[in-house]
């Protein structure tokens, strides 16, 4: 019996932005460097297949400074680090090489602005999450009020209400943040915002593709890891944007099948870092099934590129 026709829509955007493919990169060429093993301090991106690869080649994952010897480089993940780490890696001497996205890196440097100028900081994130962690530890503890959704700012307890900034994750959802947004300006008119939206142009563009291809499918299959906030987010915005049926899988072998009983279109994207290489298996595992006809929808062209540190591009 021949199998039943089904179109697969391709996001475009998807998978890996820059400032995950430079962490990657910088792993990489540390143990080129100083062979292995190198340690890394939380994972350096949030996907497992990407991470055991890493382990494979000699990385060794920690979760704090205090694991690693005095002795051996330590990358600090893309998600960035609270300041406090990389003064201890210094203290201790040992070489550090900072793999936080750029991006990241720019809400840091505009806390710091803020914060030099007398205001104090809202920061619109998810609790514990490592990037939201790196970002508050700019600051001194409690100079940087957390609120995660429209009803937080309604009982956020600030020192002055006309010395306010606020700065946001940059994997948020773009929907959601403007509500967000919207409230405390509404609570706080002269509250500042950034320069530039700090939701990254990645996080923006993968958003912005699955909104496009929500309507046209059946059902929606996010490949990305359940600890990715901007995958998470996918999930949210194509069920939101009217997919019937949204699910997260880190790989072909995770899909549900009994769900997809009877659909006749998919689409198909991946969060930030997830390797293209896992969005090929979940279109093998779609042709082995289905007759499938492959359509893309593009929404916009990333040619974005991050150097790696200095240090790393200096002979050993």
């Amino acid at each position: 019996m021949p199998n039943a026709p089904l179109t697969l829509f391709l996001a475009a955007p998807r998978g890996f932005c820059a400032g995950v493919d430079r962490a990657i990169k910088i792993v990489e060429m540390a143990l080129d460097k100083w062979g292995a093993p190198v340690f890394v301090r939380h994972e350096i991106v949030h996907n497992k297949f990407v991470v055991d690869g890493l382990r494979d080649k000699g990385a060794v994952f920690v979760e704090e400074l205090s694991e690693c010897p005095d002795d051996r480089p330590v990358i600090f993940s893309a998600h960035g680090v609270p300041k406090s780490v990389p003064q201890a890696a210094k203290a201790r001497e040992m070489i550090y090489v900072d793999a936080t996205c750029p991006l990241v890196s720019k809400v840091h440097i505009e806390a710091q602005r803020h914060a030099d100028a007398g205001l104090q900081m809202i920061m619109i994130g998810h609790e514990g999450h490592p990037e939201t962690v790196g970002t508050m530890g700019q600051l001194p503890e409690g100079d940087v009020l957390l609120v995660e959704t429209v009803e937080d700012v309604a009982t956020v307890d600030v020192r002055d209400p006309q010395k306010l900034a606020f700065v946001t994750q940059t994997t948020l959802s773009v929907d959601d943040t403007a509500d967000i947004v919207a409230a405390l300006n509404a609570r706080f008119p002269g509250i500042v915002g950034p320069h530039k939206e700090d939701i990254c142009y990645a996080t923006t563009n993968r958003q912005e593709a699955v909104k496009a291809m929500a309507p046209k499918c059946d059902a929606m299959l996010v490949v990305g890891a359940p600890n990715s906030s901007n995958s998470k987010r996918l999930v949210e915005v194509g069920a939101r944007a009217g997919c019937a049926y949204a699910q997260l899988v880190q790989r072909a072998s995770d899909i549900d099948w009994r769900s997809l009983d009877g659909i006749t279109s998919v689409g198909i994207t991946a969060g930030a870092s997830a390797p293209e290489v896992l969005i090929n298996e979940v279109i093998d595992a779609f042709k082995d099934r289905y007759d499938v006809r492959v359509e893309m929808v593009e929404t916009a062209v990333e040619n974005v590129e991050f150097k790696v540190p200095r240090v790393l591009r200096e002979p050993a």
